[in-house]
């Protein structure tokens, strides 16, 4: 019954024959470039872009009306009674959500809404929404990482259709993929700002001294300074092996990886990481030593995420700054540093009694106008590229550094053996493998568990 209804909608909303019969499809549409990242400084060696991934299947675009229809206007027409609807959003995006429901039921006047708001964090939306999938709300913000679970347990409505804008090409490259799966958009990008990059102190380091690691290290080392990284941590460490083109994804099975950290090159990464590391200078920290160190005046540069940015701001005043990752030596060859990419994603649960309204809902919390909104009142950083292009954006430091970062930077779709493996490695690697292993036993032991099936 509630695919007929679906369809109904959709083939009120959209044409039948616009989504089915022209041509045996929606056309696919290449999706947007991510911003483009500054080139290193002339004075500096190249670095080698990172190794191609395999390559991901072509996103599709929604369908557009045919010409002279009204998506919107139909969806008005076909609809009688009241159009109840759930939303979710987190805690800090109450107020701004507030505000937007407000201006939605002001856009659709005609139509009488019933919408109630609560409060759940985007970080654990997939164990609430799957605890109960048809009680779970019409629409609903979440992290990206969790798309593949929400998808497969049928708890994410297919975009299947555009009503006001065009949700592919109208939002950054990486945001559109974290919202994919097999090709097919499953959510509307919301933020693009869940990822690190390189803040420093620019009394300290000059913009050329940044593009390098090594450089870094040697400046801060004259200055008496540190410079941070959670080396420990399977998310940071990612950056080297991944910036050294060796791979790590999740497998078909959404559970299980591939990993080939220990295949040719691997030891020249983990050995990359002692030589750092043996300096002194680039010191293994937790996000919350960092906050203190960076305070006090120790910390001169860190790797983090906008989380962090008040944090430096405030210790740095008119030096901060921040930019991409710095490029780093493995086996005598400069290397871009990689990164995980995060986004926040609104997506409509296709249990809905009214998916139609539910979409349109997730279109107008997600729009240029909305993301504007959303970086001024919290200073999130827009997928959208309009917004993510304004004056006021690129006048962020922090975000500005994230659009420069996102060059290098992949959707982190991991399984959950990553995490202890890399955890470990980063440990031994950082404290300087005091037990002596052989840098490729390390690396087979690692990737055995990386890739060890789920029981």
């Amino acid at each position: 019954m509630k695919k007929k209804v679906l369809a109904t909608l959709l083939a009120t909303a959209m044409t039948v024959g616009c989504l089915t019969g022209c041509g045996g499809g929606a056309a696919e549409q290449p999706a947007a470039e991510a911003p483009a990242a500054e080139a290193p400084a002339a004075e500096e060696p190249a670095a080698e872009a990172p190794a191609a991934e395999e390559e991901a299947p072509a996103v599709e675009a929604p369908a557009t009306a045919e010409e002279g229809t009204d998506p919107v206007a139909n969806l008005i027409a076909a609809t009688t009674g009241t159009v109840t609807l759930k939303v979710w959003a987190s805690e800090e995006d109450q107020d701004l959500t507030t505000k937007l429901l407000d201006d939605f039921k002001a856009a659709y006047s005609d139509v009488t809404f019933d919408i109630t708001l609560g409060a759940e964090s985007e970080s654990t939306a997939k164990d609430t929404v799957l605890t109960d999938v048809e009680a779970a709300a019409d629409v609903y913000a979440f992290a990206d990482d969790q798309i593949n679970d929400l998808v497969n347990a049928g708890a994410l409505q297919e975009v299947v259709a555009n009503y006001t804008f065009d949700v592919v090409n109208e939002n950054a490259t990486g945001a559109v993929e974290a919202a994919a799966v097999d090709g097919k958009v499953y959510a509307y990008p919301m933020t693009a700002d869940n990822g690190y990059f390189m803040f420093y102190d620019s009394s300290v380091f000059s913009e050329s001294d940044v593009q390098s690691l090594e450089k870094m290290i040697e400046v801060a080392d004259a200055a008496g300074k540190k410079i941070a990284m959670d080396i420990s941590n399977g998310w940071y460490i990612y950056a080297f092996f991944q910036g050294a083109g060796l791979e790590l994804k999740l497998n078909d099975d959404g559970l299980t990886n591939t990993c080939t950290w220990n295949a040719a090159g691997g030891t020249d990464v983990a050995q990359a990481i002692l030589d750092l590391t043996a300096s002194n200078v680039l010191v293994d920290m937790s996000d919350e030593d960092m906050a203190t160190q960076i305070a006090e005046g120790n910390v001169a540069a860190c790797v983090n995420g906008t989380w962090r940015a008040e944090t430096a701001a405030e210790a740095w005043g008119d030096n901060y700054a921040a930019t991409k990752l710095p490029t780093f030596k493995a086996g005598g060859k400069d290397c871009q540093m990689s990164s995980y990419s995060g986004y926040k994603l609104v997506g409509v649960n296709p249990h809905s009694a009214n998916v139609g309204w539910a979409m349109l809902l997730a279109e107008f919390l997600t729009n240029e106008s909305a993301q504007t909104a959303r970086f001024e009142a919290r200073g999130l950083g827009p997928s959208n590229l309009n917004a993510a292009g304004s004056d006021a954006v690129q006048a962020n430091p922090a975000i500005a550094a994230l659009a420069e970062q996102a060059a290098y930077a992949t959707p982190q779709r991991v399984g959950g053996n990553f995490w202890s493996p890399a955890e470990t490695l980063g440990q031994i690697l950082a404290s300087g493998n005091p037990d002596g292993t052989d840098l490729q036993e390390l690396l087979d032991t690692t990737v055995e568990g990386i890739t060890a099936p789920v029981e």
